[in-house]
């Protein structure tokens, strides 16, 4: 079972009596890119890891899970992470033991940071019962493709809202989307064959997910309230989705719902399109 948490980008998922905590996109040394144009903001990485906590004492989870997007630079790991990073996951082993972290398109070189008792799965995913996570840059393992419900972050999904004089509000939100099985099943073979095969996908491969079953897909909002996505209702956001998996037309984006992160339902994104 899969439960949002009320005013926080996070989710319970519970199974045979245990409760896992879900989170995605920590980012964490965000700060260095803007410490390189000139900008000093002091490391938000204290106010993260408070938030966490706070959440952890909340929820009380038998295991975290962060779905990718520990730190922020992308192939290597900076002096601030090297200096964040440890302490924070030193701090968080405090109050939940196990830690498991699916890696992001930004975790290069990220093992050196984690103690040895936190496990790092690769971007592809993991499957629980019939809920499958990943980050959401790359295709989800064939295994996920047999779970009713994927979970992925990557994509910061905001929603955006200008009124008649020219004001903006921006605010992260929840995407819960319908899924083609079949046609998600074919496009994950397909692009994940050797290059040598030929454009028809084999008999053998089709085995392979002979009944695929993915109902529904659920994005995550950014943990890291400091950053923001691109907005997803904005006129052209389709032609541009992040992510392999919603750029194959496979999941039903235009008619996804949108939810804020008290629960608020805001409609479609087709519903939301060109508002801001």
């Amino acid at each position: 079972m899969l439960t949002p948490i009320k005013n926080y980008p996070a989710l319970i998922h519970k199974q045979k009596g245990q409760k896992n905590l879900i989170i995605s996109d920590l980012h964490l040394g965000w700060e260095l890119n803007l410490i390189q144009k000139g900008i000093h903001i002091p490391s938000q990485t204290q106010k993260i890891q408070d938030e966490l906590l706070q959440l952890i004492d909340i929820t009380e989870p038998n295991k975290l899970i962060i779905l990718g997007d520990v730190k922020h630079t992308i192939a290597r790991a900076g002096l601030v992470e090297w200096q964040d990073i440890p302490k924070f996951f030193k701090a968080i082993k405090t109050k939940v033991d196990k830690i498991e972290i699916i890696r992001g398109n930004h975790d290069g070189n990220l093992e050196p940071l984690l103690e040895p008792t936190i496990k790092l799965h690769p971007s592809s995913g993991i499957a629980s019962n019939a809920v499958g996570f990943f980050h959401g840059h790359t295709w989800p393992a064939k295994q996920l493709l047999e779970c009713t419900t994927l979970v992925m972050g990557h994509v910061h999904p905001t929603i955006s809202f200008r009124d008649r004089i020219g004001f903006r509000i921006t605010s992260p939100v929840w995407v819960k989307a319908k899924c083609d099985a079949k046609k998600l099943a074919d496009d994950c073979l397909r692009r994940r064959r050797p290059k040598s095969n030929t454009k028809q996908i084999s008999t053998s491969q089709k085995r392979q997910i002979a009944n695929p079953k993915v109902k529904q897909f659920l994005i995550m909002p950014c943990f890291n309230n400091f950053l923001r996505g691109r907005a997803i209702n904005k006129k052209q956001a389709g032609k541009s989705y992040r992510g392999p998996i919603l750029r194959s037309q496979a999941i039903k984006m235009e008619v996804a719902e949108t939810y804020l992160l008290d629960g608020t339902f805001l409609g479609s994104i087709k519903q939301l399109r060109g508002m801001g």
